[in-house]
């Protein structure tokens, strides 16, 4: 588990305590810092602490800020790695920090979750003048009641990037990667912009939409080594998150992904994946399970095809951005397209056992816990049913 927050003015120290109760926080971890600058912008002391040997399904308390201002929170660790073992991912992306992140926030916390699975776009910051970095510290603030208290798995999207050529800022994801650690070292990835992580029954792999992903790349070796790694009997659930979608049947960055798909859509049907989840469109689309690998550019066939072995792809860049709801789908909605709807919300995907897991989402403007489009999903491994309609 990684711990980082944020000490504004002064160093202070990066020790975290934790332990099974708040006043018996008996382990001690040292920590390290770092910051960064963006243009006219001076982070604070941004502080990252590994906190390791943690038992499985155990909940911790842990404090920081020793010798200025203690805060005190918790989480619980994921069970250990089971095919049967159940588990509760919330799906968000492109959340940003508006009135309607607010209510996402304020449904998803309201539906629950063990864990949240975050397809890109954090803070926005690149959107206000000067990529005002201040919005990464509100962020921060904005999103703790969640982060704080449970895992959240970070996908890279276009807003992280912050590449400014104009201000002098040419290094790439700078804001994110010095707030943000993933844990790719563990995953054998070079980089932190794509990995994997083990969670009950989930093996979710993290890909990155704006990092290089040709033939012969650090991202394709590794995610080609990667879904060898797989193992169905213990985590029979294969997650994929990326943030610019596969399949979008929105007018707004419509084919972004096309060049990703067309890389790396054989492999996942291959490898029999369950569920692809993307943000970027800011809109809700789930798919059917299709499937768009017959074409070899003589043969004419380039229409997506129902496909039993495939995953589902999901849209759910509908979080709250800053930029409005993508409200132009093309038309006639096209067969591999299940559900679509431009409104804010987010999703939950609760997984039984290795058959059986539910999604649902959730729009905003309704109660939090009515669910607007839901679905049963079965398991592409262990029972390939026909399962992707209502």
């Amino acid at each position: 588990m990684i711990v980082s927050w944020v000490t504004p003015n002064e160093l202070g120290n990066s020790t975290v305590m934790y332990g099974g109760a708040p006043d018996k926080l008996e382990l001690r971890a040292e920590g390290v810092h770092t910051r960064y600058d963006y243009f006219n912008y001076t982070s604070g002391f941004i502080h990252h602490c590994f906190l390791k040997n943690l038992k499985h399904r155990t909940k911790y308390y842990y404090a920081m800020g020793f010798g200025h201002t203690v805060r005190t929170f918790w989480f619980t660790t994921p069970p250990k790695p089971g095919p049967d073992v159940p588990y509760k991912f919330g799906l968000i992306g492109d959340l940003g920090q508006t009135f309607d992140s607010n209510i996402t926030l304020s449904h998803y916390e309201e539906n629950g979750g063990d864990a949240v699975l975050f397809v890109g776009d954090l803070s926005y910051a690149d959107n206000h003048p000067l990529h005002d970095n201040n919005r990464w510290d509100t962020w921060g603030r904005f999103a703790e009641r969640s982060v704080a208290y449970q895992p959240w798995i970070w996908t890279a999207g276009n807003h992280e990037l912050d590449f400014a050529p104009e201000l002098g800022e040419t290094a790439p994801f700078k804001p994110f990667t010095h707030r943000y650690p993933t844990p790719h070292r563990a995953a054998g990835s070079t980089e932190p912009f794509w990995y994997s992580v083990r969670m009950a029954s989930a093996h979710v792999i993290v890909l990155a939409s704006y990092s290089a992903y040709g033939k012969y790349t650090p991202q394709w070796a590794w995610l080609q080594d990667e879904l060898a790694r797989v193992d169905r009997k213990v985590t029979p659930w294969l997650i994929v998150l990326m943030h610019s979608p596969w399949y979008n049947s929105n007018s707004y960055h419509y084919m972004e992904g096309e060049t990703m798909r067309v890389q790396f859509e054989r492999w996942l049907v291959d490898a029999r994946a369950d569920l692809v989840l993307a943000g970027h469109v800011h809109s809700y689309e789930r798919s059917h399970r299709v499937s768009n690998v017959a074409y070899d550019i003589i043969n004419g066939k380039s229409t997506p095809a129902r496909d039993a072995a495939a995953p589902v792809y999901v849209t759910i860049g509908d979080g709250g951005n800053i930029e409005g709801i993508a409200d132009n789908f093309t038309q006639p909605q096209p067969s591999y397209s299940a559900f679509r709807e431009a409104s804010f919300g987010h999703a939950t995907l609760e997984i039984k056992n290795r058959t059986h897991a539910y999604y649902a989402w959730h729009r905003n403007q309704d109660g939090a816990k009515v669910v607007a489009d839901g679905v049963w999903l079965t398991n592409r491994y262990w029972l390939p049913t026909q399962d992707d309609t209502n």
